[in-house]
């Protein structure tokens, strides 16, 4: 697991949290910021994976770096 893949889990667990917390007091934009944290997140989460898939692919461990 890089970096990218911890940190982008992270912000989706917290989008999360955030957007529950916005529907129990009914604020609108608490939900939305969480939903923009979760999708953050997930794209984070792809870019560490495909980061992974790289370095696997190009070299045998030795491939680019990004």
């Amino acid at each position: 697991m890089n970096t990218n893949q911890v940190h982008g889990t992270f912000r989706n667990l917290f989008g999360q949290c955030q957007e529950r917390v916005g529907k129990l007091l009914g604020s609108r934009r608490q939900e939305l910021r969480g939903l923009q944290r979760q999708v953050l997140g997930k794209a984070e989460i792809k870019l560490g994976n495909f980061q992974v898939a790289a370095k696997r692919t190009v070299g045998h461990g030795r491939g680019i770096h990004l």
